[in-house]
């Protein structure tokens, strides 16, 4: 975890006990202004350094101090002082979304719960919907949060991976002892959430690397791997390093070039991928390439991120390797700016997509249900319609006014049809009432599919990795109506969503879907995110003539008038 990530956590999870101790409230706000000020700050390690930090706005003198220490010193007096005054069953029951300080120290004192267990315990029982206040739909919802929360436990999301790789991969480049190595395992696979780190390595002499790894200090645990399938010349190694990820990092070492082929093969593929392979055809071969492992496996090359069980259920005509890479994207779609919940204005969110290399984007903020976002009143529409029409004039790329539109709960969009012509662009998202029945949220999702001006379905099951489920939903039917409907399905980058699922694209591919690969970016840097939908999209196998912006200028303005006539000017 990054630096910025780990103290936003930090001022957020002080905030939180300061809040279960019922202290002062505006002390409780200070900690998470601080947070939300490290959100979108650049070069933080650089301020903390030339003592810079100060004058950012909503960093004052306490929590610069509470700052500077855990840079020095890793960790917060403070932090450790709260976790020790407060009991470790209200820590563990803070994790259930929804349920709030009151009824979790209601469930302690009147049923005299401890753990996790004991708290799954009492909903099995019928313990919990008989309390003042419960009610048996309260205690399903803690159920399913309790099977959330153990689901979620020992993984990390795939930005957060990719910080502990940088460090992993600095340390490994000052060995003497190795030849080369590379990232494999789920990483590569481009998993959405990671339960463990794997590197493969070439060395040349094993005992060499042996003395340097346990000289470092690095090593946990290594064992000559006997779980793998026979297909190496010589023995291959498993290093478990110590690290301060939580999750481990697992090397594997093999001592020649062909079993280190093999060996990035075999971790490269998920089992059950493997479990279609006839791996035997390996054991007498010696190999310099991936490539030629397909070769001798009679299966046409396959890239990593598709190496799932999906790979075989698939229709062949949806086997080819994605061509995708950022390079195809002509378009930015959907991000926000200073008009709602972003952080940085339109003239400088269309600078960094001109860097980049876009032809054209979108500007998406919130509408005005998202009052909680800032959301746009009509009359706030109308004023960057007018930014929109002066910037055009002399920009590079063009600039397309677009909204993200909340869908209420009757399906409607949040403005009436007639002022929706004014946008170029619609995305329409649920952001409210998730706690919906499944036919009610897929008949609330699909009649907002089927407004004629919805261009894209936003994050489509509204899910937070690791955080929160997505609504019941009957994807499907929802998939069916976008397809019918020719509206594209969005795959939000953001690292936090990644949704679609990657294993609903095989299916809306079948279909016919379109599909949009969006950062939802809020800040500048965050259009960045975008790399993490990409991932997604080709672990989908989807090719650019899939995604409507990988689609030119021409052909974009095409589509925005497929349905409706748009005074695109």
């Amino acid at each position: 975890m990054s630096l910025q990530s780990e103290l936003v956590n930090l001022l957020n999870s002080i905030a939180e006990l300061l809040e279960i101790k019922n202290e002062n409230p505006f002390k409780i706000s200070a900690y998470k202004k601080g947070a939300d000020a490290l959100k979108t700050l650049e070069n933080i390690e650089e301020k903390i350094q030339n003592d810079t930090l100060k004058d950012v706005k909503g960093i004052g003198k306490g929590l610069l101090a509470i700052i500077k220490e855990f840079y020095e010193k890793g960790y917060s007096e403070e932090y450790q002082k709260l976790l020790s005054e407060i009991p470790p069953a209200t820590l563990e029951f803070m994790k259930i979304k929804g349920l709030g300080n009151k009824k979790i120290q209601q469930l302690i004192s009147e049923l005299n719960l401890n753990s996790f267990d004991e708290l799954e315990e009492a909903c099995k029982n019928d313990l919990v919907a008989n309390l003042k206040g419960f009610s048996q739909k309260t205690q399903q919802i803690i159920l399913n949060e309790i099977e959330r929360i153990k689901g979620a436990k020992n993984k990390i999301l795939f930005h957060h991976a990719e910080d502990e790789i940088i460090i992993a991969q600095n340390n490994l480049a000052k060995f003497k002892s190795i030849d080369k190595f590379k990232i494999s395992g789920e990483f590569i696979r481009s998993m959405e959430t990671i339960s463990q780190i794997e590197i493969v390595a070439q060395v040349h002499n094993i005992l060499e690397f042996q003395e340097e790894i346990i000289k470092r200090g690095k090593i946990q645990k290594a064992e000559v791997d006997l779980t793998l399938p026979n297909i190496f010349q010589s023995e291959v190694f498993k290093f478990t390093i110590e690290s301060f990820a939580e999750i481990p990092i697992i090397l594997h070492v093999a001592k020649n070039e062909s079993d280190f082929y093999k060996l990035d093969f075999i971790i490269s593929c998920a089992e059950e991928f493997l479990s279609n392979l006839n791996l035997e055809l390996l054991n007498d071969n010696s190999v310099n390439s991936e490539e030629e492992i397909f070769k001798i496996l009679n299966l046409d090359f396959v890239i990593p991120e598709m190496r799932e069980v999906q790979y075989f259920q698939i229709s062949e005509q949806f086997r080819k390797n994605s061509d995708l890479s950022l390079d195809k994207f002509k378009g930015l779609l959907h991000f926000h700016t200073v008009y709602s919940d972003g952080k940085n204005t339109l003239l400088e969110m269309r600078d960094a997509a001109e860097k980049i290399g876009f032809e054209y984007l979108a500007v998406c903020d919130h509408s005005k249900a998202a009052f909680y976002a800032n959301g746009l009143k009509e009359e706030h529409v109308l004023e960057q319609k007018n930014e929109i029409l002066k910037l055009n004039i002399d920009s590079k790329i063009k600039i397309f006014q677009g909204i993200e539109s909340d869908i209420l709960q009757n399906g409607n969009l949040d403005y009436e049809n007639e002022f929706l012509s004014n946008f170029d662009f619609v995305v329409a998202s649920v952001h409210s009432r998730f706690k919906m029945t499944e036919d009610e949220m897929t008949a609330r999702i699909i009649k907002a599919v089927e407004n004629p001006n919805t261009d894209v379905l936003g994050h489509a099951t509204g899910r937070l990795l690791l955080e929160r489920n997505g609504y019941e939903i009957n994807i499907k039917k929802v998939i069916d109506a976008c397809a019918q409907n020719s509206v594209a399905i969005e795959i939000n980058a953001n690292p936090h969503r990644l949704d679609l699922d990657w294993r609903n694209i095989f299916y809306a591919r079948e279909k016919g879907c379109m599909f949009a690969v969006n950062p939802d970016a809020h800040t500048t840097f965050g259009i960045e995110d975008l790399k993490y939908g990409i991932g997604i999209a080709r672990k989908g196998g989807l090719s650019s003539g899939e995604i409507i912006n990988c689609m030119d200028l021409k052909n974009f303005i095409i589509y925005l008038n497929r349905k409706v006539q748009r005074k695109i000017i």
